[in-house]
């Protein structure tokens, strides 16, 4: 079997590599490419293309100064410049190119432009990240310039990947809160992290100062993420939770009604269980009426109540020394059975508190004090 010709070989690189190559010719006429280059540039195979089409306004000095070197030597060249390609306006690529031994063609090859020259399996790996996350990635110089902007966060607010390369960040943007005062941190070399809240919308952002050999600042490495959604989803939780604890107010307020039945007198009827957070509101309620009121009697009427905890009895006790200290007189009534039993194998001393088997016999009680006083109208 015969071997293959050197240009099927070539061919067949040409169809099957992942990277992106190319043949110009000497003035920038890119003669054949790579399918992973036609593809980046959405090319047509066949058309005629040259560098200086595609490369941006303002790299074509670069492209030029960088096409005469390989014209007038066989060294190989090596530069920055951005190229329109399918996904976008322009893309930020780095090229190695050489002139041919023998012939008047260029051979190169360009890989996405990275910070620190990445490999070309890193560079891939950071292109599937800018391309497919809600996310965008810059990097400034230590005047605060773009050297390189990309991500799929740029495309949903309306600009185009790699157009701000070489425009200064606080000239586009010092007018937003806070963007100042953090890029000019980051730009002495304070890792700063924050996030922005506008239209609805949310980002989270890191700028990272990076340093050279010499702990000099070299860039910024800038990246965002849009947490729209997670911030939307806070902001449900807590007015979720601000629903719930109203309603938890409500709840307790209705639970606790504390009534004048007479001048002078407060009812605080109980239903359900009684514990000793119940309790706590009850004892803070009853005393906030007392002194805004100026009563001289509070019924605690238990009841409704069918279980009370282990603790409710001290509760009980303190409550009524309360009422005392306020100048009132504390009356307990409608004590069930159970509740009793329980209030007394807890061995609690309630000596001290005025006790009635009913809210009728207590109101009875209040009314006959006050009559002694001279009080009752």
């Amino acid at each position: 079997m015969a071997d293959p010709s050197p240009t099927d070989s070539m061919n067949t690189v040409f169809e099957t590599s992942p990277d992106l190559l190319f043949i110009a010719s000497v003035d920038g006429e890119l003669l054949s490419m790579s399918r992973s280059l036609r593809h980046s540039l959405g090319a047509e195979r066949g058309a005629p293309l040259t560098l200086a089409a595609l490369a941006h306004p303002d790299d074509q000095e670069t492209l030029s100064d960088a096409l005469t070197k390989t014209r007038n030597s066989t060294a190989p060249a090596r530069f920055d410049l951005r190229l329109r390609n399918a996904r976008g306006p322009y893309r930020s690529l780095s090229c190695h190119a050489a002139r041919a031994p023998q012939g008047d063609t260029i051979h190169g090859c360009f890989w996405p432009r990275t910070v620190s020259g990445t490999s070309s399996i890193t560079a891939r790996l950071f292109d599937a990240m800018v391309d497919y996350l809600p996310s965008s990635v810059w990097v400034l110089d230590p005047e605060g310039r773009f050297i390189y902007n990309d991500g799929r966060l740029l495309g949903a607010i309306g600009i185009d990947r790699h157009t701000l390369t070489g425009k200064n960040i606080l000239d586009l943007y010092g007018h937003v809160e806070g963007v100042t005062s953090h890029v000019r941190r980051s730009l002495t070399g304070e890792v700063v992290h924050y996030f922005t809240r506008f239209d609805g919308g949310a980002w989270e952002t890191w700028l990272l100062p990076i340093r050279d050999a010499r702990g000099d600042l070299s860039v910024v490495l800038g990246f965002n993420i849009d947490i729209t959604s997670v911030h939307r989803a806070e902001v449900e939780l807590r007015a979720r939770l601000a629903e719930i604890e109203q309603q938890q107010e409500v709840i307790r307020r209705l639970s606790t009604p504390i009534i004048e039945v007479w001048d002078g007198v407060l009812t605080l009827p109980m239903l359900g269980v009684l514990d000793s957070a119940r309790t706590a509101d009850v004892l803070q309620s009853v005393l906030t009426h007392i002194n805004q009121r100026g009563a001289s009697f509070a019924i605690l009427d238990l009841t409704g109540v069918e279980v009370v905890d282990t603790r409710v009895a001290g509760y009980l006790v303190q409550l009524i020394s309360a009422i005392r200290l306020l100048g009132a007189e504390g009356i307990v009534a409608g004590i069930r059975p159970t509740v009793a039993q329980t209030i007394v194998a807890l061995g609690a001393d309630l000596t001290q508190i005025v006790t009635h088997r009913n809210l009728r016999a207590a109101l009875s009680h209040c009314i006959a004090v006050m009559r002694d006083r001279g009080t009752t109208t």
